[in-house]
């Protein structure tokens, strides 16, 4: 089992609220808060989606670069 979901090289950590009976999730690896929610598997999945989508164009519409986790590999200058 895991607690993590991907789209469009996004990753998030999802966990469980007991207290409020619902996932939540926010985007792994970068420094802008991203974060969704929702009381079921299909539904986070769906917000989750939502929420990248959301950030890109949010970038976009400010003229930001959108942030990518860190992915391990080095550039070689050319």
């Amino acid at each position: 089992m895991s607690n993590a979901m991907n789209y469009k090289g996004y990753s998030a950590r999802v966990e469980y609220d007991d207290d409020d009976g619902i996932f939540t999730g926010r985007l792994a690896g970068i420094r802008d808060g991203v974060g969704f929610h929702a009381d079921t598997v299909g539904g986070l999945r769906e917000a989750f989606h939502e929420a990248v989508e959301d950030y890109l164009e949010t970038c976009a519409k400010i003229g930001k670069d959108p942030q990518r986790a860190y992915s391990g590999q080095m550039m070689c200058p050319s």
